[in-house]
């Protein structure tokens, strides 16, 4: 174990910001996370996580956490299929127990991340106000409640609208033209029996060019999906979402002609769908190395949704914490090389930014081949969610 003492500031306990502080601790390296939400249980964590075998795993190995990991996998989960609007089966593949991209919740993962951290390691109710430089690589960062500390290593892992960014870059992220409404269907066996079918064990999806439909099979018979319209921010401002029936009928009718078990994922949905408007950093985003900060996760190289955005957080935080330990009392040398290979890794993950779908390509092919005769397994993996 390092006997390197540098104390190490992270703004944001999300799964990145976690990891980090988890490999530390493994390292002896002292960490404190300063979380703007008031407890671990302020907000939902949202769904599924499907945590790769080159990248988010790998990450969970470095933190010793892979065994209480595989303890909360949903199995079958990662059965997939890929629908045509009118419902009809363009690809389906059955969980057989050999991918490498096994589910599980989020809220279950960043919680034995928590779990695994010593007491008082994350501090609670601590919302970023600035921060700013103090010269020769050390920062404050202050607080809503008027309280600051000092730090000569601070990460930004705040995510999309990071504080700490500014210090490093001039970036903002940028409306992507796409924007998602997230709903649930409870009871979806017994009470929306066409829809639970047509949804499978584990993925469903279904897409055009500018509407998709993605869903969960989650626990308690829970189908949890993600409806995709790409329109100006305009055209989404203009929707009334506080009268809910209203709400879901709206967005139900962008999906006009599209098979009712699908549609039901929005009709029969409880409450008002929440939108999620979609944004994303420049592709490649980097910038010239600053004393004393770094970022990790979406507040370095967020993009849209693709699969990769946890499982890159939570290895950006693991290398970020192995580099620390490898150049002890040089933090420098440690972002230096930190940085390099996350500025690479982060632009070949997300690829150019085209506003292009990942899987658009692959279903116009299915589409094609009259949804039978599919590609390999490991092109459709490739480009899953």
């Amino acid at each position: 174990m390092s006997t390197h003492r540098t104390h190490v500031t992270i703004i944001g306990a999300g799964l990145g910001g976690l990891t980090l502080a988890r490999v530390l601790h493994l390292h002896g390296i002292p960490a404190t996370v300063h979380e703007a939400e008031a407890s671990p249980t302020a907000r939902a964590q949202g769904g599924l996580l499907d945590i790769h075998d080159y990248n988010g795993q790998l990450a969970l190995e470095a933190a010793g956490l892979m065994d209480a990991f595989r303890s909360i996998v949903l199995e079958g989960r990662e059965a997939m299929r890929i629908l045509a609007p009118d419902g009809g089966v363009l690809y389906e593949e059955a969980d057989d127990g050999t991918g490498g991209r096994p589910e599980a919740p989020r809220g279950e993962l960043r919680r034995i991340l928590l779990d695994s951290l010593p007491a008082g390691t994350v501090r609670w109710g601590r919302k970023v106000t600035g921060a700013r430089s103090l010269g020769a690589g050390r920062h404050e960062v202050t607080f809503a409640d008027g309280s600051s500390e000092t730090t000569e290593l601070l990460v930004g892992a705040d995510g999309a609208w990071s504080r700490v960014r500014p210090l490093l870059s001039s970036a903002t992220p940028a409306y992507t033209g796409k924007s998602v409404f997230e709903t649930y269907v409870y009871d979806a066996a017994t009470r929306h029996p066409d829809t639970a079918k047509a949804v499978g064990a584990g993925m469903m999806i279904a897409l055009t060019p500018e509407r998709e439909i993605f869903a969960h099979r989650e626990q308690d018979d829970v189908l949890h999906a993600y409806v995709g319209i790409t329109e100006p921010e305009e055209w989404f401002d203009a929707l009334d979402l506080s009268d809910p029936a209203r709400a879901r009928a709206r967005v139900a009718e962008e999906f006009h002609g599209w098979a009712p078990e699908l549609t039901a994922l929005i009709t029969e949905s409880e409450g008002a769908p929440k939108l999620r408007r979609l944004h994303a950093l420049p592709h490649g985003h980097r910038w010239e190395r600053v004393p004393g900060v770094t970022l990790l996760g979406d507040a370095a190289h967020l993009a849209p949704p693709n699969g990769e955005g946890a499982n890159l957080a939570m290895l950006d935080g693991a290398d970020l914490a192995a580099a620390v330990a490898a150049h002890p009392g040089d933090v420098e040398a440690a972002l230096a090389a930190y940085e390099e290979t996350m500025f690479v890794r982060s632009a070949e993950t997300h690829g150019a930014d085209d506003g292009d779908h990942p899987l658009a390509e692959l279903v116009d092919a299915l589409h094609s081949a009259g949804g039978t005769d599919t590609p390999n397994n490991a092109e459709v993996r490739s480009t899953h969610p």
